[in-house]
């Protein structure tokens, strides 16, 4: 109801009439409520609607996950402790103990030093000296951590991050290095472990800092330079020494992960070989202080992954996002990290090389053949009793159904090039175009790499080539990136030895590769190969070629060839592994490359193979899992930390049960005809 406002009394005549009176006033009345119903709003037209801009939107988004976010934040504060563990109790029963806990109930203890070995990119990284662009972040880690300074200077941050594109080492007036101890690899990013699980479950048994040591080193520098630099090496002789001193000569229990594998290797020649190349500990020195190498994910032979790194700056994950996104990852919007810009970063990092298939096509295969021919995707695996080995053999009208993925052809232009037969591929070599070049770099500017040198003609040849093998993708990779590809042949090699006696493979360039060097004389020592499968794994890729735009990346996966029948999705073909190492890779080695005395294992050193089958976390108060196979994951596997405390504690490989297998390692292993 409209409020009645009294009106003063005015005079009238005496011949009105009180009736007259309250007709008006009523009159009046009314007229000011449609006055009032009627009168528009400030700058908006009659019968006009409130607008809703996009500013409105946004910030009615950005107050919700706010609200959102302070709420869950606050509930999390508020919750007791053991909140989580009373829920997953009260759902699924009571929790398994961690393995730690578990086995000092069985009274193990610590026994044996241990000595971690981070792969690549999980150890941190901080700046000791830095450009103006850096003020203020003396000692602040520029990988690890929160990662603030990508988003904060982002183009300031690859400038530290990156190394000189001509000598690998150092860019002038800038030193980034790596965080020493423990802290240096426990935890990637707040929240998600790497060695931190692990670490916890090896302290519940009584070890303690004293008795582990992070062997940390700068990831992105070849291996031999983490020596000439930081004299790393050196310092992870003298720690081991010292730790097998102070614990009444007890040998040391090595756990290198993912690229952290290939550096030990390198490491263990390094250390026998004389100075000033190596470390001169004498010929004796690895059986002397070494007891057990546990290997988890280790990628021996390379992954197809580092090929699409190296190549286009992509792997699946990333060319589903730029499938989605197109502009977005190819354009320096906002001046953000684009693939041009983490390729000219990667590519300064020697260490990426490190892990290009080694072998050529008698590991990897050829056009027609691979070992892993018959693989069938999400088959039923059935475990064996008897010999702890799983049938990886589907029935033989699954694999007549389905097709053969070729996976020798790790590189494809065109999913009818990766599926045709060899006979129909009608192939230019590209070895002796003519590369040109583009137009005068004006406006690339810093974002300028290789491939502007290579113009379109050269662009056009590697196309026509078709299809590349584990051996052309080398002659490939030195076509696109000479100067990178320079820095690496100095520093790795990837074929295999035909004399091992050869003094030219006394040099550190072949240290790395299981192929060309022999394991030490330590008969005593046992090697592990510890890895998740279950998962589909990288294994080869179909191409095509990006529309041609400045300052653009020539190549990039097709991401819509997709053929569950034979394995490719978004352009990529799988295989079993741990999602980014191949099985291959991580159990050739241990399967028949070294298995009992060899030319590459002289000293018979014993070798097992331990697999761990993905299962992914039953609820999400379970995290990243306690049975996944994943690549870091597996570092929170319950099972394998269970196998590394026992083998620190003093355990063998025969006590844990030898090889334990689901894959079909030993079968492809098999098929790879190779002078043992």
């Amino acid at each position: 109801m409209s409020l009645i406002r009294r009106r003063k009394p005015s005079k009238t005549p005496a011949s009105e009439s009180k009736p007259q009176k309250a007709a008006l006033d009523e009159e009046d009345e009314e007229d000011e409520d449609d006055k009032n119903k009627k009168l528009p709003s400030k700058g908006k037209k009659p019968g006009e609607k409130p607008r809703w801009s996009c500013v409105d939107s946004c910030c009615w988004f950005i107050g919700c996950i706010c609200v959102t976010w302070w709420v869950l934040l606050f509930l999390y504060n508020a919750m007791p402790a053991s909140f989580p563990q009373y829920v997953n109790k009260a759902i699924h029963g009571p929790l398994p103990d961690p393995p730690g806990e578990k086995l000092r109930k069985e009274g193990l203890q610590a026994r044996h030093p241990v000595v971690f070995v981070p792969g690549i990119v999980t150890g941190g990284l901080e700046l000791w000296e830095g450009h103006h662009c850096a003020e203020g972040l003396f000692r602040k880690r520029l990988w690890g951590g929160t990662f603030g300074e990508v988003y904060k200077r982002p183009l300031c941050w690859v400038e530290h991050m990156s190394l000189d594109n001509e000598t690998g080492l150092d860019p002038c007036g800038i030193r980034v290095r790596p965080v020493a101890g423990l802290v240096a690899a426990d935890y990637f990013a707040p929240g998600y472990f790497v060695w931190a699980v692990l670490i916890a479950n090896l302290a519940r048994i009584g070890y303690e800092e004293k008795t582990m040591y992070m062997a940390a080193y700068d990831w992105r520098l070849s291996f031999q330079n983490t020596e000439v630099r930081d004299q790393t090496l050196s310092q992870i002789k003298s720690n081991i020494e010292l730790m097998v001193a102070t614990n009444g000569g007890k040998r040391a229990v090595v756990i290198p992960h993912s690229m952290g594998v290939l550096y030990f290797l390198h490491f263990m020649k390094w250390v026998e070989a004389p100075a000033p190349m190596g470390g001169g500990g004498g010929p004796d020195w690895c059986a002397r202080h070494i007891k057990a190498v546990m290997n988890i994910g280790g990628p021996f032979l390379g992954v197809p992954k580092a090929i699409a790194g190296l190549l286009s700056a992509e792997a699946k994950d990333v060319a589903v996002a730029r499938a989605i996104a197109p502009g977005f990852l190819d354009n320096d919007i906002f001046h953000i990290q684009t693939l041009q810009h983490v390729m000219k970063m990667t590519r300064t990092w020697d260490s990426t090389m490190s892990m290009i298939p080694r072998g050529g096509n008698t590991i990897w295969g050829g056009l027609n053949w691979s070992p892993e021919d018959g693989y069938v995707c999400r088959r039923k695996r059935e475990k064996s009793n008897d010999t702890h080995i799983v049938s990886g053999t589907g029935s033989g009208s699954a694999v007549s159904q389905t097709k053969c993925a070729n996976y020798g052809r790790i590189i494809s232009f065109g999913k009818e090039v990766a599926e045709a037969p060899s006979s129909e591929i009608e192939r230019i070599d590209f070895r002796g175009a003519v590369k040109g070049h583009s137009v005068a770099n004006t406006t690339c500017r810093d974002l300028w790499t290789e491939y502007h040198d290579m113009g379109p003609g050269g662009i056009k040849a590697v196309a026509e080539y078709k299809v590349y093998t584990a051996e052309s993708v080398l002659d490939l990779l030195h076509f696109v990136a000479p100067k990178m590809m320079a820095r690496g042949t100095s520093h790795f090699s990837y074929g295999i030895a035909d004399n091992l006696d050869d003094p030219k493979y006394q040099h550190y360039k072949y240290w790395s590769n299981p192929l060309e060097t022999k394991l030490p004389n330590a008969p005593e020592m046992e090697i592990f190969s510890l890895y998740g499968v279950g998962k589909p794994t990288e294994r080869a890729y179909i191409y095509k070629l990006s529309p041609a735009a400045e300052c653009y990346i020539p190549f990039q996966i097709d991401t819509s060839a997709d053929d569950e029948d034979s394995c490719v999705r978004d352009g990529v073909y799988s295989v079993d592994g741990d999602e980014t190492v191949p099985v291959l890779s991580s159990g050739f080695m241990c399967a028949k490359g070294w298995r009992g005395k060899t030319r590459f294992n002289p000293s018979g050193i014993r070798t097992y193979i331990r697999e761990y089958n993905h299962s992914p976390p039953a609820n999400l108060l379970e995290g990243r899992g306690t049975q996944s196979g994943a690549h870091v994951d597996i570092m929170g596997n319950f099972a394998l930390i269970e196998d590394v405390i026992r083998v620190a504690a003093g355990a063998s490989g025969e006590d844990l049960g030898g090889d334990h297998v689901y894959s079909d390692i030993f079968k492809w292993s098999e098929k790879i005809d190779l002078h043992l």
